[in-house]
């Protein structure tokens, strides 16, 4: 039996010829040590900051999709290969996870694999949307953090201020939204990311933090 029920493994980006940042083939290769024959779940279909890459048939090549071809390039079997790819950020990595996979398909033991710069916020995240509405069987919730490898000093250092100040914002959300109901209420009225009535807002990043997506 695995350890694990699935390996969750958050999006960090992915380049124009469909080729994934070292930081996160550092995530996919670390989920293949530990997956045991549980399923791998990539998440994220891309990022507010930037446009997506293309494919070659013109549709948007989505993160979570491109990840999960590295995996089966790898090795792993398809079957095995599970995408969440309507999200845009963290929170929607774990909202979106939680209702189209891992309820409906009775995982509890989840492993989270992300990068060290984004371990912090991501577990503080996941705990929070697996833990709303108590459920009767309650998540059992991992983290394990990979090298920042690949990512420019001058690069790191600015992302890693994105996510402090992130931090600072987010003990505020988690406070208002208590339940799946209140989460769900908010990302589709007030996030940028998912509102229609603030899709304008989008935040797009700029100068050296743009290379860390």
């Amino acid at each position: 039996m695995p350890k694990y029920d699935a390996i969750l493994v958050p999006g960090g980006g992915v380049r124009e010829n469909g080729q994934l940042p070292l930081w996160v083939e550092l995530r996919l290769k670390k989920a293949l040590e530990l997956a045991d024959g549980a399923p791998i779940i990539t998440l994220s279909a891309g990022t507010t900051h930037k446009a997506p890459p293309m494919e070659p048939n013109g549709w948007p090549l989505l993160e979570a999709v491109a990840m999960a071809r590295f995996l089966r390039h790898c090795g792993y079997p398809p079957e095995l290969l599970w995408t969440e790819a309507a999200s845009y950020d963290t929170i929607g990595n774990a909202f979106f996870t939680r209702q189209l996979h891992t309820e409906p398909a009775g995982l509890r033991r989840l492993l989270v694999v992300t990068s060290s710069f984004h371990l912090q916020r991501a577990e503080t995240i996941f705990r929070w949307v697996f833990g709303l509405d108590a459920p009767t069987n309650p998540y059992s919730l991992n983290f394990l953090d990979t090298p920042d490898t690949g990512i420019a000093p001058d690069v790191l250092e600015a992302r890693r201020t994105k996510e402090r100040v992130r931090m600072a914002a987010l003990g505020q959300l988690v406070g208002q939204h208590q339940s799946l109901g209140s989460l769900h209420s908010w990302l589709v009225t007030t996030h940028s990311a998912y509102a229609i009535a603030t899709a304008e807002l989008k935040e797009q990043a700029r100068d050296k933090l743009l290379d860390s997506y």
